[in-house]
């Protein structure tokens, strides 16, 4: 295993953390799959109150008896509901209980974004004075946060100076974070990576990005890994492990001392960047033909196809494409009113990519 330091906290996490959001839902077999990555040296694992419908916290805190406690960093998290510190005391308690230890090392305000840290974070009796009470107390010893926001606004919360760790997300097919990471570092942040295989987007085979490195690679999934794990910024990506044998695979990819060469590092975002273009092309997303009169989601639509044409994870794409159908907002719906065409500012030919679209995916 690898190991990285973790900002200016001090602390040396694993390259590989372990996300308990998609455990199995036996709790030995949760137990026995996160003490398996403990052994083989992960000493980062992450969940949260709504995981598992609350059993998360459970089944990690039971994971961490037997002398794993003060070998893994434990992280988790606090819903920001409102404005009171009180509240957000009442909710670490809880976690602290449901978890069964006295203490959690990184404790993340939760997927929040800027709006909810002016008005309810960072206001006076709120949960940022409660944080640091927290701490005082030695409840909690590093405030984190984890974030879901436009990009620019990563860079204000990063400059407030308050918090010594963040959770984004960052992969592939998603490197819409990558310069306020890099300046996360640069600010002494220990960055944590969620989703590096794209929620599960990057699992599906893909020929289009095994290619992507040369030397070659066993699976899509082990290509998007070595991504992230290669981007110097990055501490800690989270991969949710729900078997021995995944756990496995993931150790063996993050010991490599050496994820990608500089030459496939440059290789892979030159064919990136080329996707994008292809798919620009394609669609950008801008949502200018919308609304659709008859209730067709036509960015949706054409994002999947993206996923299908551009990058090849087509049984990826037809599964999102299915969840359309059932809401009728697939490709199929269009009736050829033309109302969205005029819209478009790519003068893109709408109906008759639909018609591809439909007859691709369905």
């Amino acid at each position: 295993m690898q190991y990285r330091t973790f900002g200016n906290t001090g602390v040396k996490l694993s390259n590989l953390g372990f996300g308990a959001m998609r455990l199995p839902r036996d709790e030995q077999q949760a137990i026995a799959v996160l003490r398996r990555g403990f052994d083989l040296g992960i000493n980062y694992v992450d969940t949260a109150p709504g995981y598992l419908d609350g059993d998360s916290e459970v089944f990690v805190g039971k994971a961490l008896k037997d002398g794993y406690r003060d070998k893994v960093y434990l992280s988790t998290k606090n819903q920001i509901l409102d404005d009171s510190g009180e509240n957000w005391r009442k909710r670490l308690e809880d976690s602290l209980r449901k978890l069964d230890t006295d203490y959690i090392d990184f404790y993340h305000m939760w997927g929040i974004n800027w709006k909810v840290y002016q008005e309810k974070i960072d206001v006076p009796n709120g949960p940022l004075e409660a944080a640091y009470k927290a701490k005082e107390d030695g409840l909690i010893k590093h405030i984190s946060f984890s974030f879901h926001d436009k990009p620019e606004n990563l860079f204000k919360i990063i400059d407030t100076g308050h918090f010594e760790s963040m959770l984004v997300q960052y992969n592939l097919l998603d490197r819409s974070n990558e310069e306020a990471i890099a300046y996360a570092k640069s600010k002494g942040l220990g960055v944590a990576v969620m989703g590096p295989v794209g929620g599960g987007r990057l699992g599906a085979p893909s020929e289009a990005i095994i290619k992507m490195i040369p030397g070659g690679v066993k699976s899509t999934a082990e290509a998007a890994l070595r991504f992230v794990f290669a981007n110097p910024n990055v501490d800690v990506a989270l991969s949710g492990m729900q078997s021995i044998e995944m756990v496995e695979d993931n150790v063996a990819i993050a010991s490599r001392p050496t994820q990608l060469s500089t030459e496939e590092i440059e290789r892979i975002n030159a064919m990136l960047e080329e996707n994008k273009r292809l798919a620009d092309l394609y669609c950008t997303g801008c949502n200018y033909c919308m609304p659709c009169p008859n209730g067709v989601n036509i960015p949706e639509n054409f994002r999947n196809m993206n996923y299908h044409r551009v990058y090849q994870l087509t049984d990826y794409a037809k599964r999102r494409y299915s969840h359309l159908v059932d809401r009728s907002e697939h490709a199929g719906a269009c009736i050829e009113c033309g109302v969205c065409e005029p819209k478009c500012p790519q003068k893109i030919k709408i109906i008759e990519q639909l018609k591809q679209t439909a007859a691709a995916l369905s």
